[in-house]
């Protein structure tokens, strides 16, 4: 029996009230871009489901895709089946018969209410004719085949097999944020996790040549492919560090450098996040994970700013976020002996309780707002689309 759909379950967006019809509408544009280049592939998008046609030949590449779109809780793969009860039995008997194992179950699900049988007296109709025609046999705690039935007004589905999702929320619907990205194992699954809750990124890197190597960009271009899987064109945004990061090591204290480093960046993504309409800052940082991450240290650099800061790994250790780096792909790129601004200027000894007074009196000694100003004029951005740069004079318009 070949199978006709692979089905798309909202999960989370069920809950979404009057917006939901939004959310799913946002969905649906995601799928239908992230599947643009299968052809011929139909997606329709209903309240409760999205069904996209899938082939033998085309089934597994459209069903990897599909697992990597946040907003979509389940997928399964489904055969759209007649409604009358003997053309129902007739098609459980055969996805049952072709499943390996020896108990099985039926999970019947009823939305057309006007059908003459209940979930209950399906179920039984379905195990009974299963039963007499093959040597399969009912077990309702843990069978090893569990059969979904789903009847609907215009059809019934049947599936026995299923496969997670992303989860989350479909990208777009929770506006954008200003994500630092060092280019460590941190920030990338941070971003993920943005996306995952429907958050798009636009990304800012603090670059200090010649200290810092010209292949951390190509580092960071790498990850952000990457990323492009989750969310087609992401930018780039290359701060010219250097000269306000020196500024700092000459006037401050070293076990403050590190903090008054973190207050000037966030300065500057503040000032950035605001040019390009971002509704807050993110990062990859953890509770205690190093002296700037303990949270009198954030405390000390979120003074800084009036906007929102995300941390998502923030109660997350180091192997969770290996976990998910590993998952989306970026681990390998970001262990490449390649190091940032933060690592090549670490003080050996660095404050992990710094006061607020303490920042400020270290900031008087020299005219920082000039030199933050001359980094937020001389960004320079790449844009990443579909896992390729584009010239920002290139008409085309990127997704929105």
């Amino acid at each position: 029996m070949k199978y006709d759909y692979l089905m798309v379950h909202y999960g989370e967006l069920g809950t979404k009230g009057d917006n939901r019809r939004l959310f799913i509408s946002q969905l649906g544009r995601n799928i239908r871009h992230a599947l643009k280049a299968f052809e011929g592939v139909d997606v329709k998008v209903t309240r409760d489901h999205t069904y996209v046609s899938v082939t033998d030949e085309n089934f597994q590449s459209i069903l990897s895709r599909l697992e990597e779109i946040p907003g979509i809780q389940k997928i399964s793969l489904v055969y759209k089946s007649e409604k009358d009860i003997e053309t129902i039995r007739q098609n459980a008997l055969s996805l049952i018969k072709n499943e390996e194992g020896k108990t099985f179950k039926a999970d019947v699900t009823r939305t057309d209410k006007t059908y003459p049988l209940d979930s209950y007296h399906i179920a039984c109709a379905i195990g009974d004719y299963v039963l007499s025609n093959s040597d399969k046999t009912v077990d309702v705690h843990n069978p090893e085949i569990r059969l979904s039935v789903e009847l609907r007004d215009e059809a019934c589905y049947l599936s026995s097999h299923s496969f997670p999702g992303a989860g989350g929320y479909p990208l777009g619907m929770n506006g954008k944020v200003m994500m630092l990205l060092s280019g460590g194992i941190d920030s990338p699954a941070a971003a993920y996790l943005l996306l995952r809750r429907g958050v798009r990124i636009e990304c800012i890197h603090f670059a200090a040549p010649p200290y810092t190597s010209e292949a951390v960009i190509d580092k960071l271009t790498d990850i952000i492919k990457r990323l492009n899987v989750y969310q087609e064109d992401i930018k780039l945004n290359i701060v010219p560090f250097t000269k306000l990061q020196l500024a700092i090591y000459a006037n401050v204290d070293e076990p403050y450098c590190i903090t008054v480093m973190r207050r000037m960046m966030f300065r500057i993504a503040d000032k950035l996040a605001k040019k390009h309409r971002c509704l807050g800052i993110a990062t990859g940082e953890s509770i205690g994970q190093v002296a700037s991450q303990t949270l009198d240290s954030m405390i000390a650099i979120n003074d800084v700013t009036n906007f929102p800061i995300i941390r998502p790994l923030a109660v997350s250790d180091k192997l969770d976020a290996i976990s998910i780096a590993k998952k989306i792909k970026t681990y390998d790129i970001s262990i490449r002996p390649y190091e940032d601004c933060c690592t090549i200027f670490k003080p050996k000894k660095p404050k992990t309780k710094p006061r607020v007074r303490d920042c400020e009196f270290f900031e008087k000694k020299f005219d920082w707002a000039p030199l933050v100003d001359e980094c937020v004029e001389n960004v320079t951005s790449i844009l990443m689309v579909d896992g390729k740069k584009r010239d920002f004079s290139d008409k085309q318009p990127a997704a929105k």
